[in-house]
């Protein structure tokens, strides 16, 4: 578990600040999260095949490389990554 303290000269609580900003980020990546998303399902309607196929098949050298299956790639990544921090924010707590 990490643990960060925060201290401020001023007298007012940071904790509404605080929460507002892990509020909005959370906000950012779950509309990252959706953009990504369907970016990737119109790959998936596109080529006839789920993105865990394409990615199979991709690491096995399957396809001749082309800019959508790049591009496919990459907001694959993407979206395991934005997931991934999307979760270590939900799951931030404040105490006090």
């Amino acid at each position: 578990m990490a643990e960060l303290v925060l201290t401020s000269p001023g007298e007012h609580s940071l904790r509404p600040l605080v929460e507002a900003a892990l509020h909005n980020e959370w906000r950012l990546l779950q509309a990252g999260i959706h953009r990504t998303e369907q970016r990737i399902q119109a790959f998936e309607a596109q080529y006839g095949m789920s993105s865990a196929a394409f990615i199979q098949r991709y690491e096995n050298d399957a396809f001749q490389e082309t800019l959508d299956f790049a591009e496919w790639i990459g907001e694959y990544r993407l979206l395991e990554r934005l997931r991934e921090k999307a979760e270590i924010v939900q799951n931030i707590h404040i105490e006090n």
